[in-house]
């Protein structure tokens, strides 16, 4: 049994989040979560809320909430959603954690220790209408580089530059549009990426095995103009982790907090330790996932999100961590994301365009969803999300495929044999070319599951339920019954213990329609099928099931139209 330690990107605490920030980090981490505990290995899969920063406060002030008061709302309601879509977190913890803090605070010490942050005097943009400094990505304004007039004040969003605010061609606020703004001096904690461009190289370089999309973002911020820079890890901001050494008081830093992307990957070892808080476990057994000096040389660390965030997770945590001259574990793995697009256009709250994780949960169970986002995930490239593929897939594979053969094979044995496992013959010809099928299938998913092929793992399942469809159309039970009843019966028996293989088979993608396979076969054996013969036994002759409810109904046209219509982004 292997140790996997598994993170997902922290999502912003302000606002619900959309599919495609869904499918950018938490269910495809999910997915294997899921699927490497099914196989039994132990797993600690951890993710949170990401609180600090502009994006809270001005959240906050919109509804009138202290900030803390909103953030602290904020993660019950992300917290529901996520147990809503079946995510399977360890732990879904909070950034604003004391534990965050403390570890925070910590490795900013080890990093001046060891003379990787440097104070540097600076100007920074002050917004006099707004009566603040603006931090970089309260900045906006036209790219020097590419000309895009909406780049930030710390990366352009449609070339990836990095940027300083100063950078932009005609700034304006983010937060009121006002360009009534002026440059003040102001001191700020560097964190020096520059003297370890080289171990991050040699780091980055020994990931052969990483996706192009993963490596091709880091190398050209590792490379591109002047190379790695020095990143702020300070701002003049209120709501934070307050800039402490250690323990200590930081002289000069009075009344600073963290950069939200210096404090927010530390996070990950904080909700760790939240766990253990939160269980009753000691410290040596949160410690064990994180310390390579304490156990975690054995760990395999993967990393999933979105590909705008992977800079900071192949650069920035890495220079935390190599910094502190500690031993903390370096990911062994990031899987990347391209975007979700919503059909031919982008998701937008403010114009109520595109799905978001309440309203999907709204109009349809959660493995709909889980479904058809698995199954597209935009790994290679960007997919884009259109009612009629959504409704295609769902009414094609979950409906038509599976759910037509769980309904087709009990109701039929019902009728003829009642509601347990028939005894019947032997198995025949067709029935061991099935188990010879489903062998090789079965190692196919396994394979694309351990390469996290997200797209393939799900191509793979489809075709396991297929080949049970291709089963009962070529063995026709429903006939045999008329000449030969033992036969029948005998294949209704394999029908039935096929539905409690699929049920095992499809939990990491459908957790909900997995349970209710397993709930209405009266099983709750969950051993991944090592042996298709053996699995297909586990349910023996007299076993009782029940008929379930319709696993999958499938989606009419006209709720189609009412959906696209709603979800469209017209409201006023």
């Amino acid at each position: 049994m292997a140790r996997h330690l598994i993170t997902s990107a922290l999502p912003y605490i302000n606002g619900i989040k959309h599919l495609g920030n869904l499918v950018g980090s938490q269910l495809p981490a999910d997915l294997y979560a899921r699927y490497l505990r099914a196989r039994g290995h132990e797993v600690m899969f951890i993710c949170a809320t990401d609180e600090h920063g502009t994006p809270a406060e001005l959240a906050a002030a919109k509804t009138g909430e202290p900030v803390a008061d909103y953030c602290a709302r904020m993660h019950k309601v992300q917290t529901d959603l996520a147990q809503g879509f079946g995510l399977s977190f360890d732990l879904y913890g909070r950034s604003s954690s004391d534990r965050n803090r403390r570890l925070t605070q910590h490795l900013a010490g080890k990093l001046a220790d060891n003379d990787y942050i440097r104070e540097v005097s600076e100007k920074q943009v002050y917004s006099i209408d707004d009566g603040r400094f603006l931090p970089d990505r309260y900045i906006e304004g036209t790219c020097p580089n590419c000309g895009y007039d909406k780049a930030r004040g710390d990366q352009c969003e449609n070339c990836t530059k990095q940027l300083d605010p100063t950078d932009l061609i005609d700034p304006r606020s983010a937060i009121s549009g006002s360009t009534n703004l002026e440059v003040r001096e102001t001191k700020h904690l560097y964190l020096r990426q520059s003297a370890l461009k080289d171990q991050i190289a040699a780091w980055i370089d020994s990931k052969k095995d990483w996706p192009i999309l993963t490596t091709s973002i880091a190398r050209k911020w590792l490379n591109d103009g002047d190379g790695l820079r020095d990143r702020g890890i300070t701002r003049d901001l209120s709501w934070g982790i307050p800039v402490k050494r250690g323990d200590q008081d930081w002289p000069g830093m009075e009344g600073k907090v963290f950069y939200v992307w210096f404090d927010a990957p530390i996070e990950y070892i904080g909700a760790t330790a939240e766990w253990a808080d939160a269980n009753g476990r000691s410290e040596a057994d949160w410690r064990r996932w994180w310390r390579t000096d304490e156990g975690a040389d054995d760990v395999t660390y993967t990393q999933f999100m979105g590909k705008d965030n992977v800079p900071f997770h192949t650069l920035s945590f890495p220079a935390t961590m190599i910094g502190s001259g500690e031993p903390w574990k370096m990911v062994d793995y990031i899987k990347s994301f391209n975007y979700l697009t919503y059909d031919g256009g982008q998701f937008s709250t403010s114009q109520g365009r595109g799905v978001f994780m309440d309203h999907a949960l709204e109009i349809l169970p959660a493995d709909y969803w889980r479904w058809w986002l698995l199954s597209h995930a935009p790994e290679s490239g960007d997919s884009e999300f259109t009612w009629e593929n959504f409704q295609q897939s769902v009414n094609k594979d979950l409906a038509d495929v599976l759910g037509n053969f769980v309904s087709r094979i009990t109701k039929f044995c019902r009728s003829k044999f009642g509601e347990a496992v028939p005894e019947g013959g032997e198995y025949g010809a067709d029935e061991t070319r099935l188990i010879a099928d489903l062998t090789t299938r079965i190692r196919a998913y396994q394979d694309s599951m351990a390469r996290m092929e997200i797209r393939k793992s799900a191509a793979e399942l489809r075709g396991i339920w297929v080949l049970g469809n291709e089963y009962l159309q070529t063995a026709a039970p429903w006939s045999t019954f008329k000449t030969h009843p033992e036969k029948a019966a005998m294949q209704v028996r394999l029908g039935l213990n096929l539905i409690r293989l699929y049920a095992v088979l499809s939990a990491p993608f459908i957790p909900f329609a997995a349970d209710a396979m397993l709930q209405a076969m009266r099983s709750d054996q969950r051993d991944w099928p090592d042996d298709v013969a053996q699995a297909l036994t586990a349910l023996p002759v007299g076993h009782e099931f029940a008929v379930p409810e319709v696993l999958f109904a499938k989606i009419t046209d006209d709720q189609r139209a009412e959906w696209e219509q709603r979800f469209s982004g017209t409201r006023a």
